[in-house]
């Protein structure tokens, strides 16, 4: 066909296509509500309470963001390159028309042409599909949207529904995807590379393809320059900027994703799938400092832990192809399926010599792992390493790069962990981990993980026994103790202490720093199991969870880390119980508020489990353990006189705790396997769950005055110790030691 039938051919088309939009009447058309009253599908966000993203959910990425907040370089850019006329024409751009013509000559309606106003209408209403009748459908209908709606709110539509890549929908969202920032702070380079993306957002965004992007970049700030949007100084600096892409396309940080899916999950029983749409925005009680202080502690004492017990192997192994190509394939295949864990990658071995390991990432990039970043995983280099633990070609490893630039070998742990910090004094979420990693495994370990606490359960049977008439300076025999199996009602029980050390004659407040196994049991004996197990029903326990028997005292029972921080709140806030809650406040995308939490306060008579004598003589004791105690550590490093807290060993070493508290934070670190085994036998909470608790106080409290309790009425010191005012004179209740020591406990307790 000659050029002039094709522009003949091609002008008819056109010519009809504009005399039938203009001869089109509104009944030819579909509604418009669906612009008049938009609604765009704006994902559940989830906050900190200071104000920091933490969490999204669903489908398309969405921040609605009025016309009068969008910044003007970022319009100008936008309509430089798809709309230049958008303000001139009224729905099709006749100039741009005769454009099109030309440029579609070998390609009928192929290009060209769309203004704002056709995109938005084909976006809302149309297919994409490349046939006449679609594209007459579209002319008429920019022409009733421009009789509908102003050019502003057109232009606002488009910019919050169109499609740039990597899940965003509309410039906010995009903004925040590619550059981590409000739209409102983008810069004239960053404008253009966004203005960019509608043309091809799938394959031409920075993530995708950076230098097609930059190309696309490089074309949009041509254009503005062109219009007199920008100058020739803000051309050339727009034109060298370092955009810094985030190239994982994340938003907000990851760091609390257990967090966020307990939201999630309470948001979807109450608006079921609006969940995802409706653009609900929650606000936790996090404090995001101290998330990240108990993300940064969790992962460096569970990596510490898994140092200490040396290198598994590799977590596979495949045979790699001789040609290039098809080894790269078969690499990037075989990585996806071994994610990143924040700063671990997983990468393939290509050769090992001397001078250290060769291996590839998913992405292609070569990692060189010298001698000195192999020092921990020696015996899987060693010629007679088992095939199971050699590293070789082929080997699946985690690398991770030093912050010197060199990287060394890593592993995955395989141990369990969970962190969780509350205000004691309102029961509220300060921070929160349940995992080394959420995408490794969603199971919450600080909510769902029922665990035997060990001696960490120690502290609510010796409050117990204050309520009985004993007192901290109570003198208990710590010598071996055989249970009869009428005391029992099965087998005879001989008790021991972690250590195999006994001190006898020792003092309650000594017993429980050095947490001693048979005198704890002899005191448990002395206030009978029955009182003990019933007492537990104070701090919120789960009472069928404990057993009603001697083992008790040494924590056989079941807990979870949430319910032991709640339970130590008891003692910290002078006796009152509270009730952990994580949602502060729950808003719907128009600001309407849907729930605000309103707690009520603490120290509420109603909410007294605890007679305030007892929680302050306890925090005297459980003071001592961080002192002179197994939790000394923690005085030693954080260098302050306000802590409590009390270390948890459960039989056999399968479960580490601590738990403890600090002014208005209670924490509680557990560590354990998911399936139960020994974490090691020179292990205990002291050295697996100590660390992280003081990890995260050593950022919590940084900066807050020392808190001194105030002893309440009704308690007095004797011989330097404290004890209930109504046994000062008639003499502390004592434990049923050998006659020997009664003139010892007399001499104590006799003012």
């Amino acid at each position: 066909m000659s050029f002039l039938a094709t522009l003949l051919r091609a002008t008819v088309l056109w010519t009809l296509l504009l005399g039938s939009a203009l001869a089109a009447t509104p009944l030819d058309l579909p509604s418009l509500d669906a612009l008049v009253d938009y609604r765009p599908k704006i994902p559940l966000r989830v906050y900190t309470a200071d104000g920091v993203q933490i969490g999204e959910f669903g489908q398309e990425r969405r921040e609605f963001t009025a016309i009068k907040d969008i910044p003007l370089i970022q319009k100008q850019a936008l309509l430089a390159i798809e709309d230049s006329r958008f303000y001139e024409h009224g729905g099709v751009d006749f100039k741009g028309v005769a454009r099109a013509v030309i440029a579609d000559l070998t390609g009928g309606l192929k290009q060209g042409a769309s203004t704002i106003t056709m995109q938005v209408a084909r976006d809302f209403f149309l297919t994409k599909e490349k046939v006449f009748s679609r594209k007459l459908t579209e002319v008429m209908l920019a022409y009733k949207i421009e009789r509908t709606l102003s050019k502003d709110q057109i232009l606002e539509l488009y910019m919050n529904q169109v499609y740039l890549g990597q899940r965003a929908y509309g410039f906010s969202a995009a903004a925040r995807v590619y550059f981590g920032k409000s739209l409102k702070d983008v810069t004239i380079a960053q404008a253009a590379m966004l203005g960019g993306l509608p043309q091809a957002p799938s394959t031409v965004n920075p993530v995708v393809n950076p230098k097609r992007a930059k190309a696309r970049q490089l074309l949009v700030l041509k254009r503005m320059h062109e219009l007199g949007y920008i100058n020739d100084v803000q051309l050339r600096q727009a034109q060298a900027e370092d955009l810094h892409v985030r190239m994982d396309g994340q938003t907000f940080s990851n760091h609390a994703q257990y967090v966020a899916e307990m939201v999630r999950q309470t948001m979807a029983a109450q608006f079921k799938e609006d969940t995802y749409t409706r653009g609900i925005i929650v606000t936790t009680t996090l404090i995001s400092s101290e998330q990240e202080a108990a993300y940064d502690a969790v992962r460096r004492n569970v990596l510490a832990y898994d140092q200490r017990h040396g290198y598994r192997g590799p977590e596979a192994f495949v045979d790699l192809p001789r040609n290039p190509e098809e080894r790269q394939k078969l690499i990037e295949t075989t990585l996806a399926q071994h994610p990143a864990s924040d700063r671990m990658l997983a990468a393939v071995v290509i050769a090992v010599n001397p001078q250290g390991v060769h291996a590839t990432l998913a992405n292609g990039d070569p990692v060189d792992i010298p001698s000195d970043g192999l020092r921990w995983a020696a015996a899987a280099l060693a010629p007679k390493a088992s095939a199971g633990l050699k590293i070789r070609p082929g080997a699946v490893i985690r690398v991770q790069q030093e912050a010197k630039g060199h990287w060394s070998i890593a592993q995955l742990p395989n141990v369990g962990a969970a962190f969780v910090a509350l205000n004691n004094q309102t029961g509220a979420y300060r921070a929160m981990v349940g995992g080394f990693d959420f995408s490794a495994s969603q199971f919450n370990h600080a909510t769902q993980a029922w665990r035997q606490p060990g001696s960490a359960m120690k502290p609510f049977i010796y409050s117990a026994a204050l309520e009985k008439g004993y007192a901290p300076g109570t003198q208990v025999n710590d010598a071996p103790l055989t249970l009869s199996s009428a005391e029992t009602g099965g087998a005879e029980w001989t008790p021991q202490n972690d250590d195999n050390v006994y001190e006898g004659p020792i003092s309650l407040r000594r017993a429980l720093a050095q947490s001693k196994n048979v005198a704890a049991v002899r005191l448990l004996r002395a206030i009978t199991p029955a009182y003990a197990h019933d007492f537990l029903g104070h701090f919120g326990l789960d009472l069928n969870r404990q057993p009603l028997n001697y083992t008790l005292a040494l924590g056989t029972g079941a807990v979870t880390p949430l319910q032991m921080a709640a339970a130590y709140s008891v003692f910290a806030n002078g006796g009152y119980r509270i009730n952990p809650y994580l949602i502060q406040k729950v808003v719907d995308t128009r600001g309407a508020v849907l729930f605000e939490a309103k707690p009520p306060p603490v120290a509420q008579d109603s909410d007294r489990v605890l007679d305030a004598r007892n929680a302050f003589v306890m925090s005297s004791m459980l003071h001592e353990v961080t002192v002179t105690g197994t939790g000394a550590a923690a005085t030693q490093r954080l260098g302050r006189s306000d802590l409590a807290g009390k270390t948890g060993t459960s039989s056999d070493a399968f479960d580490g705790w601590f738990a403890g508290y600090s002014g208005s934070n209670t924490a509680v670190a557990w560590m354990g396997y998911d399936e139960p085994q020994s974490l090691g036998t020179r292990e205990f909470g002291a050295t697996l769950a100590l660390p992280i608790w003081i990890d995260f106080m050593h950022v919590a409290l940084n900066g807050k005055p020392v808190s001194t309790p105030l002893a309440p009425t009704g308690v007095a010191q004797v011989q330097g110790d404290w004890v209930y005012d109504e046994f000062v004179d008639t003499g502390v209740r004592r434990l049923d030691l050998e006659p020997d020591l009664l003139d010892r406990i007399k001499e104590i307790f006799t003012p």
